[in-house]
């Protein structure tokens, strides 16, 4: 899978690199995202398959999210060399100093990666087209499928619903005139997130009742 990427390596040295394909994306710039990473031993061997949904947030977040995951396993694994190949050539050259880190939401996860980075003996990287980085990026498209199905199943099956016949529940008795009639409070405004598909609104999270009043923001 590394191809010609790194010189070539040893595998029964005791300074034996493992590697890792990691990749991130987002369906919508922002909109759902996830990210998926191989990892091999440096016999070539799988080590381990990494993949997770992230809910709204954009490519690069996606990107770097799967790197810290990749670090975070060769820290909890005590890999000491790790080499790493994304196809994402912004935060490659951001982590090689090449680029700077402008994004205030992205500093902390490039910041978080460099202290990560920094526990290991040894840290390479390396950029490829998205050809070199297939399987990683069929598991991050396949996190997004999970989690927008997830989604979209919680929007068709509400919360309260049980199969069955549903317990008869008497209407409430109507006000006495006598009483002075109170005005409802409004209700407190609720951001939720989601997206669109087939022209029809999908919320990632939570749920909203009916003759609910909805404000679409588009970002």
């Amino acid at each position: 899978m590394t191809g010609n990427l790194f010189e070539s390596r040893d595998a029964s040295a005791p300074e034996a690199w493992f590697t890792a394909h990691c990749d991130g994306g987002s369906r919508g710039n922002p909109g759902p995202s996830g990210y998926g990473a191989v990892i091999e031993d440096p016999g070539g061997r799988t080590a381990a398959h990494l993949s997770k949904f992230l809910g709204v947030q954009t490519n690069n977040f996606a990107e770097y999210s799967g790197l810290l995951a990749v670090l975070e396993w060769a820290i909890d694994n005590s890999v000491k060399r790790l080499r790493v190949v994304s196809d994402s050539e912004l935060m490659v050259k951001q982590m090689k100093g090449q680029y700077k880190v402008g994004s205030p939401v992205l500093r902390p996860l490039w910041e978080e990666a460099k202290r990560l980075a920094g526990r290991l003996d040894r840290f390479e990287m390396r950029h490829t087209l998205r050809g070199g980085n297939k399987e990683a990026d069929r598991l991050a498209n396949q996190a997004m499928d999970q989690g927008m199905g997830k989604a979209m199943g919680k929007l068709s099956q509400p919360a309260d619903a049980s199969p069955g016949r549903q317990p008869h529940r008497p209407a409430p008795p109507p006000p006495d005139p006598g009483e002075p009639r109170l005005t409802p409070a409004k209700p407190a405004s609720q951001i939720l997130e989601g997206y669109v598909k087939g022209g029809v609104v999908h919320l990632l999270e939570g749920e909203l009742p009916e003759g609910a009043f909805v404000k679409i923001v588009r970002e």
